[in-house]
């Protein structure tokens, strides 16, 4: 989904205009490009073989521990989800990775783990209607959108078996350090220099020439938005013209399964804050994958405190990756960011958007009293690789404590010294994360000259 926001519905595409590229999406997406007016092709199939994505399974698990073991951060450890055995089929695979992750569990071990996946990649049906494809298509050079998915290697390997260059972009700020590399690209396009040198520390055998830093699309929205007037906003969103409101913006359950009770701490703050004087909302902008209705009761308790602006993209399939973007999104996203004060979330990238537009961010650090999950623990959120990148803890704001939401709400609506936010944000997300679609194609360029 957020491979077709960042590359069809925003400036991607005029931008290939632009520098003469003729572009074609080879979607495997239910989302139909074709509807936007640009040339579209479906992948045939689309699947990789079953025993693949086992191999790929066993390929993350490895990476993971020889990270823990090169580098002696427990951090790495907690990217491995446990393996299901909830029936007779899903123990079956799990026993098989589980087989394969002790046999190769070592450099040598994870090559060869790689040299088969692409083995039995190449023998698929997928492979060789990928090639037929890229023949009959002919193109100057393959461009993937994420690096993370087991179906993007039969496509890749098909073009570099026909000379056709590839060019992989790096999908999310935390991705490298999760091991969720499964492809092997010609060169790959990273949103900065501090993501160049994490490409280059956890994947060493790739070298420095193919690596190029172009930003991410991802916040281009901010910079290219016309704005709604402020009536035109809280007239469609059924917000009241004499409120300041700030975000809530959600989690999924795996990353926050207690958000439904950071949300109603936080709409209690309100409740307080308004009691004394002042006259705040909060809208909850819910996080696309979350497919659960854990925030109405919360909503039904603090109407007066909460208004619900879901993000515009369609649920095709109850999974992460069959939630699917509508274009309009973008300015929804953009005018949220807009008309709000500043966003409170659990360790989410919503930081980033919020500072785009010159505003502050702050982010839960408790454990909630209530729980659905308690073995789940606020800790673990912060000690994941990618916040690291901090230059310091003042890049957020924090809440250490429910007591805290009041002060920390009343201090981010006036927040303006964002230095420390503007200076995380260049780390992650390049020095001119306004113009990255350009970036890319002279790049492209660059790369076909």
């Amino acid at each position: 989904g957020v491979g077709l926001r960042n590359f069809a519905f925003g400036k991607f595409y005029e931008e290939a205009l632009k520098q003469n590229f003729d572009v074609t999406y080879w979607n495997n997406t239910s989302f139909p490009i074709i509807d936007l007016g640009y040339k579209e092709i479906q992948v045939e199939i689309g699947k990789c073989r079953p025993i693949s994505d086992l191999y790929k399974r066993a390929k993350k698990i490895i990476e993971l521990k020889q990270n823990y073991k090169n580098f002696k951060d427990k951090a790495y450890l907690s990217y491995i989800f446990p393996n299901s055995y909830k029936n007779l089929k899903e123990s079956l695979k799990s026993l098989y990775v589980d087989g394969l992750v002790f046999i190769y569990n070592s450099p040598k071990g994870l090559l060869k783990i790689e040299q088969k996946l692409h083995q039995l990649e190449r023998k698929s049906e997928y492979y060789i209607k990928s090639k037929e494809t890229l023949k009959r298509e002919d193109p100057k050079v393959l461009f993937l959108t994420n690096q993370r998915p087991v179906n993007a290697i039969a496509p890749l390997l098909a073009a570099q078996d026909l000379k056709i260059p590839t060019v992989t972009f790096i999908f999310s700020w935390d991705n490298l350090p999760k091991g969720t590399m499964v492809v092997n690209s010609d060169y790959y396009f990273v949103w900065s220099d501090h993501m160049k040198k994490e490409l280059l520390q956890y994947y060493p055998k790739v070298s420095e020439n193919k690596i190029f830093v172009t930003g991410t699309p991802q916040f281009e929205c901010h910079y290219n938005t016309l704005f709604d007037s402020k009536e035109n906003f809280f007239k469609k969103n059924n917000l009241k013209l004499d409120k300041k409101y700030i975000c809530f913006s959600g989690d999924d359950v795996t990353t926050s399964p207690n958000d439904q009770f950071y949300l109603e701490d936080v709409a209690k703050a309100v409740r307080n804050l308004n009691n004394k004087g002042h006259n705040i909302g909060v809208i909850y902008r819910k996080c696309p994958v979350d497919f659960t209705d854990r925030h109405i009761k919360i909503y039904n308790n603090f109407k007066e405190e909460i208004a619900l602006i879901d993000p515009k993209w369609n649920n095709l399939g109850n999974s992460w990756n069959q939630v699917m973007p509508l274009p309009e999104d973008l300015d929804l996203l953009a005018n949220t960011v807009y008309h709000t004060e500043m966003v409170i979330n659990v360790g989410s990238s919503m930081v980033f958007d919020y500072v785009a537009q010159n505003k502050a961010c702050a982010y839960l650090n408790y454990n909630t009293k209530k729980t659905t999950n308690s073995i789940w623990n606020i800790d673990e959120i912060y000690k994941y690789i990618h916040f690291k990148s901090m230059p310091s803890k003042e890049a957020v704001l924090w809440i250490n404590s429910s007591d805290e939401i009041e002060k920390v709400i009343i201090k981010g609506i006036n927040e303006s010294e964002l230095k420390t936010t503007k200076e995380w944000y260049k780390i992650i997300c390049g020095e001119n994360p306004s113009n990255t679609s350009e970036e890319i194609w002279k790049t492209i360029h660059k790369i076909l000259n």
